[in-house]
């Protein structure tokens, strides 16, 4: 009698799970449309039949001494765009599978091409293979942005197995496929960009690239909360998975290493994506801070480190009467809730008044700021515009604020006080602790909130102003 659909047994006759879910693997005995785990819908599948125990088989490479291996085959290529090297660890691996996911419209395929077009080079071309665009799209892109190499093959597919026969054909050493979802096999069921489909995709792919040890890129979309659009398995099957962040008011794109078997996951790469292509920004930090004439209150320079590297970002804020019984909190390039923290440690324990003031946060140049040690800058920067006080113009701020109105450590303020020293910063508000100050910088340890509050104001008053530019 044939088995009923959903309902297979094992041998003792006790039900076992008949479906399982593609991006978390919960199993249940039922089919359902969605995962009672991770809600996701459409990803259970009836795993296939069980056989017997596995045995022993062929394998690719004798076992050696761990010694002996070569360190070569490991070893990065610069790729030739040093702020993407900086977040890759030193280049591309021979082998190795990258990810590289963000938004629509962010600068991931114009940031590829120019990457594909400066590892391009006699006996190791390179093989861009795009399933959302036509070649003749491609080339108009890559003449713009200066992107046309002769080792650069292009190619406009959607068929895995005409991607295969490309890689064939041209043996690049650098693979580049724009995007994942957008490929389908006809050995598997469902749709291009469905979980069985990307799963396959990404398998087939990476399998070929260590086979044949060929860097890979492949692009991934993003859903509309910022994952990483496909089954969780595929950043588990890449080596190194990259996120470029950016907002589409600013010019600026960061590229971020979520994981990276390679090197290091807290480096950032800066880049500015402009009409004629997108150009590293090895100093980012004068992007994010306004040389006011005169002093402004309201202002403050957060110091914050993205990976490794210390940035300076302004903090902008308005404070005025509120004309509602519930007034306005409104933040840009800040975290809301972090924020409404810090501002509630002000009103209680610095004592400033805002409970019926209209409170507006902004950062210049569209950075975000997530690190809390830029909890400190957003405190001042609310306090100066509260009583129309400028703080000194040379004055940076590092520190993040406890509950109980504490200025808690940070890391690296020695290399935050180097850079805000280098930019031509003199003054800085950090917490408590034993490190080095650059020579010809005032340095203010404060212990708690109201601390730094005093400590602003003392500075202000004995640093010499500015006087205003005179009017002819």
């Amino acid at each position: 009698m044939a088995a009923v659909r959903g309902s297979s047994r094992t041998a003792k006759g006790r039900e076992r799970a008949a479906y399982r879910c593609a991006e978390c693997g919960w199993t249940t005995a039922k089919w359902v449309g969605r995962c009672g785990e991770c809600s996701a819908w459409g990803t259970l599948e009836e795993p296939g039949p069980v056989v017997g125990q596995t045995r022993a088989g062929a394998v690719t490479a004798p076992a050696r001494p761990i010694g002996e291996v070569d360190l070569q085959q490991a070893s990065a290529r610069p790729t030739g765009v040093g702020e993407l090297d900086r977040v890759l660890g030193g280049g591309l691996v021979p082998g190795a599978v990258v990810l590289l996911a963000g938004e629509p419209g962010v600068g991931k395929s114009t940031l590829l091409l120019e990457v594909a077009a400066r590892c391009a080079r006699p006996g190791a071309p390179t093989l861009y293979v795009t399933g959302e665009e036509s070649a003749g799209q491609v080339r108009l892109r890559a003449e713009r942005v200066g992107a046309v190499s002769p080792e650069l093959y292009l190619a406009a597919e959607q068929d895995l197995g005409a991607l295969l026969s490309h890689v064939d054909a041209v043996s690049p050493g650098l693979l580049v496929v724009d995007s994942v979802q957008t490929f389908a096999s006809a050995d598997v069921d469902g749709v291009a960009g469905g979980v069985t489909q990307v799963r396959e995709v990404a398998a087939t792919v990476t399998r070929t690239a260590k086979e044949r040890g060929i860097a890979t890129v492949l692009v991934g979309h993003v859903t509309k909360d910022g994952g990483i659009a496909g089954p969780r398995q595929l950043e588990h099957l890449v080596d190194v998975v990259l996120q470029v962040e950016g907002d589409r008011a600013s010019r600026l794109r960061l590229v971020r290493a979520v994981k990276n078997r390679y090197g290091p996951t807290d480096e950032v790469g800066c880049f500015e994506l402009a009409d004629a292509g997108i150009f590293e920004v090895a100093d980012p930090s004068g992007l994010f801070v306004t040389r006011h004439l005169t002093p402004v209150a309201g202002t403050c320079t957060a110091v914050t480190l993205e990976g490794r590297r210390p940035l300076l970002a302004e903090v902008q804020a308005l404070v005025a009467p509120s004309a509602s019984p519930q007034p306005r909190r409104a933040t840009n390039g800040l975290d809301s809730a972090r924020t409404a923290m810090v501002l509630a440690v002000l009103e209680r324990r610095a004592g400033v008044r805002l409970r019926d003031r209209d409170v507006f946060l902004a950062t210049v140049g569209g950075v975000r700021l997530a690190e809390p040690a830029s909890d400190l800058a957003v405190a001042l920067a609310v306090l100066s515009a509260q009583h129309e006080l400028p703080l000194p113009p040379g004055l940076v701020a590092a520190g993040e604020l406890g509950l109980a109105g504490e200025v808690r450590a940070c890391l690296g303020v020695e290399r935050r006080l180097a850079e805000a020293k280098r930019l031509g910063f003199r003054q800085a508000v950090v917490p408590p602790g034993s490190y080095e100050v650059p020579p010809g910088m005032t340095v203010v340890r404060a212990a708690d909130i109201a601390s730094a509050v005093e400590a602003a104001v003392r500075l202000q008053r004995t640093t010499p102003q500015p006087r205003p530019p005179e009017r002819g």
